[in-house]
């Protein structure tokens, strides 16, 4: 009896050791589905856009369902990481002191859609900031001194050059947030 139970635990750590590892190599890629978008693909990974689209070739930011996206170069999985200050894996390839402002997606006329597609009133303790694009490409992981590491998901009309929105889920922590410069660190 006790053999029988030893081969049968047995057998069974093996059939979970090979579902584990391939489950493992399952999530190395991503298959595309209806509505994602890189941001959003990049946001569940804990990547940018742009090492993304690096991975995969892109040289546009269209997708279509049922491509297949590689997460990885190296096949290793990603650690989600949601720390106010920057990971020692995550490092700082530039840095900025910018103008910053706040702002809230809970305003008259505003529908809480960013540049990038995030909703901001589905996901009101989402990092976001707006940018100037030609400063700093959406879908860039940023560092912002006082924030935390957010995403450049968002434009703004006064966002031009070395400024900064930063995103607020309600009005009076926006208030408190006022204008002021802040450093900011462009991550990998």
């Amino acid at each position: 009896m006790k053999k029988l139970l030893t081969v049968a635990s047995l057998a069974i750590a093996i059939l979970l050791g090979t579902a584990m590892e391939e489950a493992d190599a399952a999530s190395n890629t991503y298959t595309v589905k209806s509505g994602d978008t890189l941001y959003r693909i990049s946001l569940h990974h804990d990547m940018s856009v742009k090492e993304l689209k690096s991975i995969n070739d892109l040289s546009s930011n269209l997708i279509y369902p049922g491509q297949t996206l590689q997460l990885s170069e190296s096949g290793a999985a990603r650690v989600n990481s949601a720390s106010d200050k920057p990971s020692s894996e995550q490092k700082a390839i530039r840095e900025l002191t910018v103008s910053s402002t706040a702002y809230t997606a809970n305003c008259r006329g505003c529908s809480g859609i960013t540049a990038t597609g995030i909703n901001l009133k589905a996901n009101p303790n989402q990092k976001v900031i707006a940018v100037d694009p030609n400063v700093i490409p959406l879908g860039t992981k940023v560092h912002v001194e006082g924030y935390g590491t957010a995403i450049a998901g968002d434009t703004g009309g006064a966002i031009r050059g070395n400024k900064i929105d930063v995103f607020f889920k309600d009005r009076s922590s926006a208030l408190r947030w006022g204008r002021k410069q802040v450093k900011i660190k462009i991550l990998e």
